[in-house]
């Protein structure tokens, strides 16, 4: 049985940030940009548009808050409202909002994954659906 002495590295971080940052592929998402793709999936499309007049002048009379506003990080922003058209409308989205995406720094291929993984979402979603639709008929 080999054995590794460990005791050299105490202390000495054995990946750096940068080194974990440069070993994901660019097509890649982050973990929490993949948690904002989740969330967005609950997300309605209200959610992508500015309270009007009425809505705000209630909600001050009222009180109370949007149910999902905007998240602080523009980046980030860019990203659910992409994901929130997508799980909604599949491939069919505004070429303004697609602009947005990529002017957030988000490249083709982050596109590509993202569309790819949230049309294999929307397909075992509609599959679920379509065998509950059987076992109750």
């Amino acid at each position: 049985m080999a054995y590794l002495n460990l005791a050299e590295y105490q202390g000495t971080p054995i990946a750096t940030p940068a080194d974990v940052i440069a070993a994901r592929p660019a097509s890649s998402l982050t973990a929490l940009e993949w948690q904002v793709v989740a969330i967005a999936q609950r997300d309605r499309l209200s959610t992508l548009e500015e309270p009007g007049r009425m809505a705000i002048a209630l909600g001050a009379i009222f009180g109370g808050q949007r149910a999902n506003p905007k998240l602080a990080d523009a980046r980030l922003e860019a990203l659910r409202r992409l994901a929130v058209l997508a799980w909604h409308r599949g491939y069919a989205l505004p070429p303004h909002e697609i602009r947005a995406f990529h002017a957030a720094g988000f490249t083709t291929e982050q596109y590509e994954s993202l569309l790819a993984s949230i049309s294999r979402g929307r397909a075992a979603l509609n599959q679920g659906k379509r065998h509950e639709h059987d076992l109750t008929h």
